[in-house]
Order: structure tokens, then sequence, then C-alpha cells
């Protein structure tokens, strides 16, 4: 196995960047989910209630601050674009504590999904899937190992229970309601592996992927 895709979101629910390497950390990849989107009640706002956030680009700028369509987060500019997108109350918050995450810090997924999908002998020939929505699943037994990656090394907790967001195209925002019955029916709601990082360090793309035992990694 070797890293296909590298993913990472510096504002959490805006569209993510893809990268060519990243560090990894204890708190998960460098940059990854430390702005977020909050209403004037303080409860952050994802794409699962407002999917025109994933209109929006974020990325990091050369100097480590997150960008909202190539300006800085901070700016009216992004403030403005983001209350647009989420509501009148909507705020940007910096904030790298680890309940920026919805449980673990990594997911990750395989392709085997993607290459062989599974399908009704009804059905037509599936359309290529996007991984930042959809996910494959063909690790369902390695919960409880662990996957070496160069010098990192990161424990596989759990599968991943999937949610509406699953249902919004990324670049388009138009929604699939299909998606997660599909998802349901097939998969047993859970896509990809929810991952914690025992060992930080460097990944690229191409790198090597080893499934390791817990004992003795």
């Amino acid at each position: 196995m070797h890293v296909g895709e590298l993913w990472r979101y510096p504002v959490k629910s805006l569209k993510g960047e893809r990268l060519d390497e990243v560090e990894i950390r204890a708190d998960g990849l460098a940059g990854d989910r430390v702005v977020h989107v909050r209403n004037g009640s303080g409860r952050v706002l994802t794409s699962r209630t407002k999917p025109r956030l994933l209109a929006l680009q974020g990325r990091l700028g050369n100097d480590g601050e997150p960008l909202i369509d190539g300006g800085p987060w901070y700016a009216e500019e992004s403030r403005a674009a983001v209350r647009a997108a989420a509501g009148e109350d909507a705020e940007l918050v910096a904030y790298e504590g680890p309940e920026r995450f919805d449980v673990l810090p990594l997911s990750i997924a395989t392709d085997g999904a993607i290459a062989r999908p599974r399908r009704r002998r009804s059905q037509a020939a599936p359309q290529h899937r996007d991984r930042r929505r959809r996910p494959a699943r063909r690790a369902h037994l390695w919960p409880g190992l662990r996957l070496r990656i160069g010098d990192v090394l990161v424990a596989v907790a759990r599968l991943l229970p999937r949610c509406v967001m699953t249902t919004n195209d990324p670049d388009t925002q138009e929604q699939d309601y299909s998606v997660l019955p599909r998802i349901v029916g097939e998969f047993g709601g859970a896509l990809a592996l929810d991952c914690a990082v025992i060992r930080g360090g460097r990944v690229r793309l191409g790198d090597r992927v080893e499934l390791v035992p817990h004992v003795g990694a």
C-alpha cells in the first residue's frame, strides 16, 4: 500500500487543499482545522447544515495562516463570504484545541471500494467516486491495529460512521441524497478509518503504508 492522496482543511468545513507532503503531529496534520465558523450563540457551524461553506476555498498561506479564497481568514472579505454562506451571525474563530475534530484527528481511507464498488445488478456503471466525500472501505478488520507510514505511526481506533456531509459535492455543492443510504446499505454506515497519531513525522505522496500489529509496533 502507498499514500495516494493527502488532504488538509485549514478552515473547518470549507473546501480543503490537496497536498504533496505534510507534517503529521500528535494532533494530526499541521495546520488542519485551525479556524472554524461559529454562530452568535457560540455553536460551531459546519457544512452538515450550511453546505454553501463548501463553495469557499480554504488553504494555508506561505506564512502558515489560513486563507479563504486567497485572502486572510481574518479579513473583512473573508468574514463577509462566510456570513453569506452560513448566516449573518457567523464568525470565524481561531482555535487549535482537540475539540476542533469531531472525534480523532486523522481519517484514512483505502481505495478498494473506489476501484471495485459494489452495486445492484440493475444499476448502471457507477460514476467516479470523490475520495473527499465518499471514502472507500477495504479495511473493516483494521481497528485495533496500526499503520506505519515512513517514520509516522498511527493507531486505527474504529471504522468511521458517515453523516449527511457525504451527500454534498465538494465542487458544485449539489446534494445527492442517495449517497448516504448507499453507504448504509453497502457498508453498514461506516467508511474510512478514525485514527490517532502515536508517532509523528513527515508524509509524502507515494510513501509506503504498512499494516503492523498493536504489540511490538
